[in-house]
């Protein structure tokens, strides 16, 4: 879903896309939903969604046990086993950086140019730092979508090359 927010409903903008999930929302999210999808074509949207549709929602109704009002979640290496988490998701200007919490603290980075009809192996396990997306396969009997026209990474912190 993100790759194709990411495409359509932010139009390639990732500070737009960085702003609405993350600066945008005052404690954290209880589940991003379709309206992620809102500009994407009805076929794409059919394929990642079955079909349904429903509304993300912020985690905004919380209580503290103090009454106080909830503050921003942040996860750290300290706080993500308190959280509950099992995967955490990046933004990088040349793509989404998915972490299986659970077996690492990095992880590979699936490229915005990737075919958001990809289908992609769940397990934790799969998404070492060492290995690239653990693609199972695109869908069938869909054209590829068109590679996005992106303008070139500025230049920063390179990531270290994984080798086998």
């Amino acid at each position: 879903m993100l790759l194709a927010a990411y495409r359509y409903k932010f139009g390639r903008n990732i500070e737009a896309m960085s702003r609405h999930l993350i600066d945008d929302v005052a404690v954290g999210w209880d589940e991003l939903g379709t309206d992620l999808l809102d500009d994407a074509p009805p076929a794409l949207v059919n394929a990642l969604t079955g079909g349904e549709h429903w509304p993300s929602r912020t985690l905004d109704h919380l209580i503290t046990p103090d009454g106080s009002p909830p503050v921003r979640m942040s996860v750290t290496d300290t706080t993500v086993d308190e959280q509950d988490m099992q995967w955490g998701y990046v933004l990088h200007r040349e793509g989404v950086e998915v972490i299986s919490l659970l077996d690492e603290h990095i992880g590979p980075i699936v490229s915005w140019s990737t075919d958001p009809r990809t289908a992609f192996n769940d397990h934790p396990a799969a998404w070492s730092s060492l290995d690239s997306p653990p693609a199972i396969r695109a869908s069938r009997g869909e054209r590829p979508l068109s590679a996005p026209t992106v303008a070139p990474a500025k230049a920063g912190t390179p990531r270290p090359t994984a080798r086998r």
